[in-house]
């Protein structure tokens, strides 16, 4: 099982990393990836202002401003979210393919650069996949957007023609 402190949970984390971050399409599913550097070499000016107004609150009124922000102090953990809509199938499948998603993202944590944070978006094509297509999927998705997969030497670079994968 994912660890609970390794998951998206907050719709403004969500929005953050589809909105900031790079996608990779597969057949089966979409892969965004928002990384530390990512997230500072476009929006640098932006953030450090966010930052800023987190890190001094306001003392008039401090109930609830530390939750109204994406979580900027969770930066150093590499987190995931699952999206697996009404399209996959019913309630059933959905769970099955979230599960899966869950438990093959769960080897592959580690291999992130700390304070990533990564949406995975299942198609319906997922429904019908095996945990095996998935994991290919998501490998292949990581190496467009550069990111390390586990059992890479070069750590998400070129892999050989001869990998299945």
């Amino acid at each position: 099982m994912l660890p609970a402190a390794a998951r998206l949970r907050r719709s403004q984390d969500f929005t953050r990393v589809v909105r900031r971050g790079r996608r990779a399409g597969r057949p089966r599913l979409v892969l965004h990836a928002l990384t530390p550097e990512g997230e500072t070499s476009g929006t640098a000016m932006r953030s450090s202002a966010a930052i800023s107004a987190v890190a001094e609150p306001d003392d008039q009124n401090t109930r609830g401003k530390s939750d109204s922000s994406p979580t900027l102090d969770a930066r150093e953990r590499t987190r995931v979210g699952f999206v697996v809509s009404k399209a996959v199938g019913n309630a059933v499948v959905r769970h099955r393919v979230a599960r899966q998603l869950r438990h093959l993202m769960r080897d592959r944590l580690p291999a992130l650069p700390p304070g990533t944070m990564v949406v995975i978006r299942a198609l319906p094509p997922a429904a019908a996949a095996t945990s095996a297509e998935l994991g290919r999927d998501i490998d292949k998705a990581a190496r467009k957007l550069r990111l390390p997969v586990p059992g890479d030497l070069a750590g998400g670079g070129d892999h050989s023609p001869t990998d299945p994968a």
